[in-house]
């Protein structure tokens, strides 16, 4: 850590104490304690005030720093470019915007335009707006409604929480707007039908035909999932589950839109994005997080062009437009950094390494559920990774969410910052969440997986 920033670091906690409003913390214990402040990151590390080392598991705590910590490269681009063009709004190209849109859409087949924003909330927002548009221009208002499933997470503002499947998230900031309506869950471990494997993946996806049906399949105009669910309890989704929704989609005309903000740009391995796992064709693909590794902000609402194509169809209408604007949207240093995140997956394997040590990772923390009679299921793809934890095996019981708390707390103490399912769905906060970033070696993961298997203990007993 700086030798000469340490010196000033009571100041530092002084002024983030009196001023900063952090996000999803409870602030009254800083009124006698610090918070942590994060001063430096290297790799899969980062240090706090106290020059206290920790292994980041979670990639800047939401899964977001792909390509981890103290990339020069990155940063050298966004300084040249801020130097060229800082912003100019999205009404205009910009020389990066240009060349990060080709170089994502050659990895996105099927999918043809960007649509630029600053957050993934704000890239499904824009999604839902375009949905309803369409309604408005083709179906005189009537096809609006947009459903969403049980568990998923699409987003903080109220238009992204009206479309939220987490209830606990949603407390106290209602009403919510209309239009928005629930599937069930396909999480095969919470099973909702006495039925396993691909029978259950396709019975999962016909209750969502049935919710289609009983709403009626001329007012249902767009269909919203994660391809891996995240925050709900890192959920992937039986076998069977994906085709029989893509079917569905297309016999009502329902635009699918996919949820990648988590998933996106290389976090489930193998592919660079979640739903190629499933051999999907979605209409809609909204990203965040891993597009630049956290070194610029972007997000972005990808289409295919067919719904482009919706947008400009009488240039004498003037509502036929997508009337919408990002302002950060025009922002340069986001697609700039987006270039050479992209770059160094592809140069250094990331992909191939996030699809390795995502399988060594998962059976490492199965030999931990051997271990551990409290992991109840590990579930995950690539190095997106989640352990249930439950009271009793048999009737799958969660543990209460401190006990959770918990052992993310011991794994704090012995350096190893991990996740837990947070506020999320009431009664259900009870799963280990693991991110770590796509460069992680087997040294990191059997760090990881001795922490968590010290703290259980220490938990559990």
């Amino acid at each position: 850590m700086d030798g000469n920033l340490q010196n000033d670091i009571a100041k530092v906690v002084e002024a983030d104490r009196a001023h900063v409003w952090h996000h999803l913390t409870q602030h009254k214990p800083f009124e006698t304690g610090e918070p942590r402040i994060i001063v430096e990151g290297r790799g899969m590390r980062v240090w706090d005030q106290h020059g206290k080392e920790f292994l980041d598991a979670v990639s800047g705590g939401v899964w977001t720093v792909n390509v981890g910590y103290g990339r020069e490269r990155i940063a050298n681009a966004v300084r040249d470019q801020l130097i060229k063009l800082n912003y100019f709004a999205g009404s205009a190209g910009s020389i990066p915007g240009a060349q990060f849109s080709e170089k994502l859409i050659s990895k996105m087949p099927g999918m043809s335009r960007v649509y630029y924003t600053n957050s993934g909330s704000e890239a499904n927002e824009k999604a839902f707006k375009m949905v309803r548009q369409i309604a408005h221009k083709r179906y005189g208002g009537k096809k609006h409604k947009i459903l969403y499933r049980d568990r998923d997470y699409h987003g903080s503002t109220i238009g992204a929480m009206s479309c939220g499947g987490q209830d606990e998230r949603n407390v106290q900031y209602g009403p919510f707007a209309g239009g928005f309506v629930r599937v069930p869950h396909c999480m095969e471990y919470r099973a909702q039908w006495d039925l396993t494997g691909e029978d259950y993946g396709q019975r999962a996806a016909d209750a969502i035909e049935e919710v289609i049906l009983a709403e009626g399949p001329d007012t249902v105009g767009a269909l919203c999932l994660e391809p891996v669910t995240a925050g709900g309890g890192v959920i992937t989704p039986p076998e069977g589950y994906w085709p029989r929704v893509q079917e569905i989609c297309r016999k009502y005309d329902i635009l699918l839109h996919i949820d990648e903000v988590v998933c996106g740009v290389g976090r489930t391995g193998t592919h660079w994005f979640g739903y190629q796992h499933y051999g999907i064709e979605p209409d809609f693909v909204t990203m965040a997080k891993g597009v630049a590794s956290g070194y610029a902000a972007i997000a972005c609402c990808v289409t295919n062009e067919r719904v482009f194509e919706m947008f400009k169809e009488d240039m004498t209408d003037p509502l036929d437009y997508f009337r919408d604007i990002s302002t950060f949207g025009g922002c340069t240093a986001g697609p700039a950094a987006a270039l050479e995140n992209v770059a160094i997956i592809e140069e250094e394997g990331l992909l191939e390494n996030t699809t390795v040590m995502g399988d060594y990772m998962l059976d490492q923390l199965r030999a931990l559920q051997d271990k551990h009679k409290v992991i109840g299921d590990v579930r995950g793809k690539g190095l997106f990774l989640g352990a249930e934890l439950v009271s009793d095996r048999a009737s799958r019981e969660p543990v209460p969410e401190k006990q959770a708390q918990a052992v993310v707390a011991e794994c704090n103490a012995a350096g190893v910052i991990i996740g837990v399912t947070n506020r999320s769905v009431p009664g259900f906060n009870n799963t280990l969440c693991y991110s770590p970033a796509l460069i992680s070696t087997k040294d990191d993961i059997d760090q990881i997986v001795a922490a968590t298997d010290t703290a259980l203990t220490k938990v559990f007993g």
